[in-house]
């Protein structure tokens, strides 16, 4: 079956649960047993993430999801967090330890780099971040303690495309397990595990729920890697709640359609906005003049509604005159649902490996589900009052 189709028919059996199409939601901390043999012997049988033991370890709708979000990515197995940050976070315990070394590209979402220099640092687990371009030449930054190479493909905020295949290539060589946060694709327009990553990481807080009211993260992993993953995560106590894995078990049957959607509003903005005198450049990788254009013909199948764009000037007055009155781009962190939002941003903050050359105003455009010429009208008007200033 196509992707399409099994987004709509995946993590479900309406006929085990009385008909009823989606999965059911169950509340449940205790899961009581009817004999001492069962009780104690809970585990001998089947599959132990998937067993009805304890509600932290899931229900019926949670294994449903994790079902469906592995078969979206290509993935034996899945294991749900509470948010994108925690299955980052949960991931890279997974396969780190105290004197051990991790690469991360220099383009990764900032809370990634708060948690590397933060407790990652604490528990002695050293980072080196990698010019997000780099590609087969990170083999010469790996060392003998080098356990993880952690990718973000586009960045999110600064949108390069990796060469995934080039640095997982060199990173199997040297033994060290490739982790991408695939967030931008939904999952949906990039494969990772052919494309040689090892676990792919996404906040489904953004495009698989999609309405913008749910926390939620999902890592997809093969068989091999499965393990260790569970293992932290259980000793973690990293578990998500029935309803919100209901709710983004609901947005994903959607997804395609939406993303569509994201993808031709994003495409229109993203041209309209090149030619426009108050912007230096766009940073979209689905556009032509991209730097990372035939990276991402090359390897993925489309494109999302997050993108970037440089001013050509700075002016803290004429950013305030801009987004304080827009009347259809609302100001706010996080992406992927259904409303549109513009934000400014400040990359040359946070690069250490490389430096972020822009002189102008960096600024992040989500184009949501609206009239795509409502949201041009809007954005014109609002680049009309910075140009004031």
């Amino acid at each position: 079956m196509k992707k399409r189709t099994r987004l709509g028919h995946s993590g479900r059996n309406p006929f085990e649960n009385h008909g009823i199409v989606n999965p059911p939601v169950n509340h449940a901390s205790t899961i009581l047993f009817p004999t001492v043999d069962e009780l104690l012997n809970r585990y001998k049988s089947g599959d132990y993430q998937k067993t009805m033991t304890y509600g932290i370890r899931g229900t019926p709708g949670v294994f449903g999801f994790l079902d469906s979000i592995a078969e979206l990515e290509g993935g034996d197995r899945c294991i749900a967090y509470p948010s994108g940050l925690s299955a980052i976070t949960g991931a890279l315990l997974s396969f780190l330890k105290p004197g051990d070394h991790v690469l991360v590209t220099d383009s990764a979402y900032e809370p990634t780099r708060n948690f590397a220099d933060g407790l990652a640092y604490r528990l002695g687990i050293e980072t080196t971040y990698y010019d997000p371009l780099i590609g087969a030449d990170i083999a010469s930054l790996i060392q003998p303690n080098t356990k993880v190479v952690l990718t973000e493909s586009p960045g999110s905020w600064t949108f390069e495309v990796q060469d995934i295949p080039a640095i997982a290539k060199a990173a199997h060589a040297a033994n060290c397990v490739v982790m991408l946060d695939n967030t931008w694709s939904g999952g949906l327009y990039y494969a990772a595990f052919d494309h040689g990553v090892d676990i792919s990481i996404q906040a489904a807080t953004k495009y698989i729920c999609g309405h913008s009211d749910v926390m939620l993260g999902t890592v997809v992993c093969k068989e091999s890697h499965f393990k260790p993953l569970y293992d932290t995560w259980n000793q973690l106590g990293l578990s998500v709640a029935p309803d919100d894995i209901y709710l983004v078990h609901r947005g994903l049957r959607t997804m395609e359609v939406r993303l569509e959607r994201h993808q031709i509003n994003a495409l229109k903005i993203a041209k309209w906005l090149e030619a426009h005198p108050a912007v230096d450049r766009v940073l979209y990788p689905a556009l032509e003049s991209d730097p990372g254009h035939e990276l991402w013909k090359r390897d993925f199948t489309g494109a999302s509604g997050l993108m970037g764009f440089v001013l050509k000037s700075k002016s803290r007055e004429g950013l305030a005159a801009m987004l304080e009155n827009m009347a259809l781009y609302g100001m706010g962190y996080s992406w992927g649902g259904f409303e549109s939002l513009l934000i400014p941003t400040f990359p040359r903050k946070f690069r250490t490996a490389t430096t972020w050359e822009d002189k102008g105003q960096c600024m992040r455009l989500h184009a949501g589900l609206e009239d795509v010429d409502d949201l041009i009208d809007d954005l014109s008007a609002g680049l009309d009052r910075y140009m004031k200033y």
